[in-house]
């Protein structure tokens, strides 16, 4: 949505089910959705196209964010893992095991060396996001 004008500049059509999460990366250039379709995609901001589809989750995606350098991702998952993606050419890097269940959220840290991840199972996480 514009902010000036309140007009629709994109419709960001291309999941299945409903989209859990929707954030801007950091530049403003991309956009990043989850969805209830088990997937994470990647927009181009300017065109609205799909540029990347991060598949991997067994059940619905949850919640995903951009690192501080917009470099790479994190999701969360019903299937109670999250998983950190390269922006460039949507390869999964990482996936952390370690929640009991559903994952809520979870965010890096400023300097992208961490990640912090959110459960149902009352627990955050801490973890090295280069090794898990």
């Amino acid at each position: 949505w514009s902010v000036e004008s309140g007009v629709c500049l994109h419709t960001l059509q291309g999941h299945t089910m409903r989209v859990n999460s929707a954030v801007f990366s950091p530049d403003g250039a991309t956009v990043l959705t989850a969805s209830a379709d088990n997937t994470a995609r990647i927009w181009c901001a300017q065109s609205g196209e799909c540029v990347q589809n991060l598949q991997g989750h067994r059940w619905d995606a949850v919640s995903a964010v951009y690192s501080p350098d917009g470099a790479l991702v994190i999701t969360t998952s019903e299937d109670r893992t999250a998983k950190i993606w390269r922006v460039e050419s949507g390869e999964c890097l990482q996936t952390l095991k370690g929640h009991s269940m559903v994952l809520n959220s979870a965010v890096f840290s400023p300097d992208g060396a961490t990640v912090l991840t959110a459960s149902t199972d009352n627990l955050a996480k801490i973890w090295c996001a280069q090794s898990g």
